[in-house]
């Protein structure tokens, strides 16, 4: 497991596929995942090597100014996504099908799922639910399209779970074990587990052949996922517990117009060095 060699081939990939995915796990190289909305960070997470860019739901809170990703549409949705997978070379786009777009059955997702496709340019879809989603996620990848799974915690039915609650505990792994060897089962090629816990989060690893990406479910999974504008420091109030701040952005940025506005009310802005001469 994580072979010096396999671990820099996979770093120098020119364009990450599924395959890859599968072949981190096997080589125990870790995948990372980002969520992106613009063609400005997808470019940015790009050349820094991230593995995969989620045009998340989560778009909602982050772009749209929603309370929740319930709103989202699939509109919403399709000019992120294309701006995200026209910025990357390298990363794997995979574009977040919407409450409401998937759950009547495989029919209706199927056709979400094409739609992304053929209007974005993403590489793979995602949807929430295991047992329950099982079908749908079937129908899609046996139409050639591929997918990534979503189970525990799932934004979309925080309503139907009581809200944010942490998933697998206690009895709960039987269900959370039960969702991720369907979704296998299924064809997906990957797996999100959000808020789960760590031991619960290592036997779903262990029991599955297709990598686990963990979203606050601990270290013992194949990748992890998380929203960006909340480890970057750009989320106005409280973030989730098991993101660690690599940047204070909204500081950072709030200073700057500070600056700005200030150099422009004292005539500083513009200055010699940033007018024409006739």
């Amino acid at each position: 497991m994580n072979d010096p060699a396999a671990v820099a081939a996979q770093a120098n990939l020119k364009r990450i596929r599924t395959r890859h995915f599968q072949s981190a796990k096997e080589n125990g190289i870790k995948i990372t995942g980002l969520t992106s909305y613009d063609q400005l960070t997808a470019g940015i997470f790009d050349e820094a090597g991230i593995d995969f860019l989620l045009v998340g739901d989560s778009a909602g809170n982050n772009v749209y100014g929603y309370e929740t990703t319930l709103p989202v549409t699939i509109d919403d949705l399709i000019p992120l996504a294309r701006a995200v997978a026209g910025a990357v070379t390298r990363a794997f786009v995979v574009a977040d099908m919407p409450f409401g777009s998937y759950e009547s059955g495989p029919d209706e997702a199927l056709h979400t799922a094409f739609r992304f496709m053929k209007e974005t340019g993403a590489h793979a879809v995602k949807l929430e639910g295991g047992t329950r989603s099982a079908k749908q996620i079937k129908r899609i990848v046996s139409a050639g399209v591929p997918v990534m799974a979503h189970i525990g915690f799932t934004p979309q039915s925080e309503h139907g779970l009581g809200g944010h609650v942490i998933q697998g505990r206690g009895d709960g792994i039987e269900q959370l074990l039960a969702d991720a060897h369907a979704v296998e089962k299924a064809g997906a090629f990957a797996v999100v587990l959000e808020m789960v816990p760590a031991e619960a989060a290592a036997r779903v690893t262990r029991e599955l052949s297709i990598p686990t990406i963990g979203v606050g479910a601990g270290p013992h999974v194949d990748g992890q996922l998380l929203v960006w504008t909340d480890w970057a420091g750009f989320t106005k109030g409280r973030i989730p517990k098991f993101v660690k701040q690599y940047a204070n952005l909204r500081k950072t940025l709030s200073d700057a117009v500070a600056e700005y506005r200030g150099d422009v009310a004292e005539g500083i802005y513009p200055g010699p060095d940033h007018s024409y001469e006739d």
